[in-house]
């Protein structure tokens, strides 16, 4: 009898690791990975072009691959701030759009916050979380956008590109909640 119980634990232990094993060769990463994620967003070759800019993603999983997409993403938003605080000196502009700036200006560290949050969120696995932020993050730069007078704001090109940068980090979280489902 005692004998059947050793083999019963070996052979359960045994089984438990293989399903492992086999549970992690299963996962996509890298250039393979970057594909298949890349392909459910509507701007693949940013993505793509995004993702490949660090050079960890060349053997990155779906963690490794959201936090390259924020870490663009904030850069983006950063690059966006100050240029903001340039404009709001400029005594040029009308009073109305400094005080756009400004208030677009206070969204944008809104925004560089909520993108922090999300790094976090990813980091401890609340991937429920970092949509959330990420959707927090588009409305800031949303709200951002409505702030300033006028149609032809020197940001609107730059706001832009931020949207994509966060729908690219917005499909990654997608992606992560769907493998852990």
């Amino acid at each position: 009898m005692e004998t059947i119980t050793k083999f019963l634990s070996l052979f359960t232990i045994s089984l438990i690791i293989f399903v492992h094993q086999t549970n992690g060769a299963g996962e996509l990463k890298g250039k393979e990975l970057m594909d298949q994620v890349c392909e459910q967003t509507p701007h693949k070759d940013l993505c793509i072009q995004v993702l490949q800019s660090d050079p960890t993603s060349a053997f990155g999983n779906l963690q490794d691959l959201a936090m390259i997409s924020l870490r663009v993403a904030a850069a983006n938003a950063s690059g966006i701030l100050s240029e903001v605080k340039i404009m709001i000196d400029d005594v040029s502009l009308d009073p109305a759009v400094q005080q756009g700036l400004s208030d677009c200006k206070e969204n944008l560290l809104d925004a560089e916050g909520q993108l922090e949050d999300t790094v976090a969120a990813i980091l401890t696995e609340s991937k429920h979380d970092a949509n959330l932020w990420l959707k927090a993050a588009l409305a800031a730069i949303d709200t951002c956008e409505a702030s300033i007078p006028g149609n032809e704001d020197v940001l609107s090109v730059k706001s832009v590109e931020f949207r994509k940068l966060c729908n690219i980090a917005v499909a990654i979280s997608r992606a992560s909640l769907a493998q852990h489902a």
